[in-house]
This record gives C-alpha cells, structure tokens and sequence, in this order.
C-alpha cells in the first residue's frame, strides 16, 4: 500500500487542488491532505479556519473513489523541526507533493521523496486570485468545486473577506 501527502492551505479549496488530487490519486492507494497554517484564519490570506477547510476539503473529494485523510498542521516556526512536526500530526506516508520550495527542500533533507504536483491554469485557479474576486464583489464560483461554493456562502465567507479587508483609521 502506498501512501501519498499532499500540503497546502486551501484557502479556499479550489478545482486547481481538486485536479492535482485526481491525479495523486492514479499513484496511490491512500492520501493524506495536510492543511497547513492551520492555526490562521479571518485574515485576508488566510481567512477561512481549519475547520471549514477541513470540511471543504472532506466535501469536495467524497467523489473521489480513494481512501482520503483530511488534517490540519499548525505551523511551528521552527523550519528544523518542521518535518518531524508533520511525522507527528498525519498517518505513515512514502511520498509527498507539493511545490513549495522551502517544503520541498525540509522533506527532501529528511529523505522523504518529493513529486511536484502539476499545475492547472494557475493563473485562475488561484487562492489570491479567488479571494481577490471575492473582495471585490466578482464572479468566483466557476473556480472551486460547487460544494466549497455551498459551504463558503454557507459560512458568509464572502462578508468574511470584505469585513476583515475593511480598515479602522478612517
């Protein structure tokens, strides 16, 4: 059995992750979806909390035909330690994915095999991109599975954004 991670913060969850975990998914038998800096939400790059990235995520792959963990990692600030942090938090794995340089580098030195996931059309499928049409009042549901639209207008994740971008020194 193999056993694949794949990081990211998921914020929000979005049809460029869903397409990269299709494809995890051709190469193993089980996978594991950290969401990172989980101990982050209500600020503009981070708005939604773990929980609802959690169910999100949980959300979107329950069409997906493959035995899936869904855990949130906090961030540690100790790059050092961080690999041993993520051993510690999810199930056994033998691959991980992801295209963070930094995390690629910290998994690699810790002789964990690493695979760049694929990209797809970046450009929109794009947490910033989406949050930014969010904020400004723009189309972004076409961007992200029609569950995750469901629950972030479930959740009011659009006031969320425009409320927290808002300044007080007016």
């Amino acid at each position: 059995m193999r056993r694949g991670l794949y990081l990211g913060r998921f914020q929000p969850y979005h049809l460029g992750h869903h397409q990269v975990l299709k494809a995890i998914a051709r190469e193993v038998d089980e996978i594991i979806i950290g969401i990172g800096s989980a101990q982050k939400s209500h600020e503009i790059e981070n708005p939604f909390t773990a929980g609802e990235r959690v169910l999100m995520v949980s959300c979107a792959l329950s069409e997906f035909d493959i035995k899936h963990y869904v855990i949130p990692i906090e961030d540690i600030q100790r790059n050092s330690l961080w690999v041993s942090h993520v051993k510690s938090m999810v199930p056994p794995f033998e691959i991980a994915y992801t295209n963070n340089p930094l995390v690629i580098e910290l998994l690699r030195e810790a002789g964990i095999e690493v695979r760049q996931s694929p990209l797809f059309k970046r450009n929109s499928y794009s947490g910033t991109e989406i949050r930014r049409r969010m904020l400004k009042g723009e189309k972004w549901e076409h961007f992200v599975p029609r569950k995750v639209v469901d629950i972030i207008h479930g959740i009011g994740g659009e006031k969320r954004i425009k409320t927290i971008a808002q300044s007080d020194d007016e």
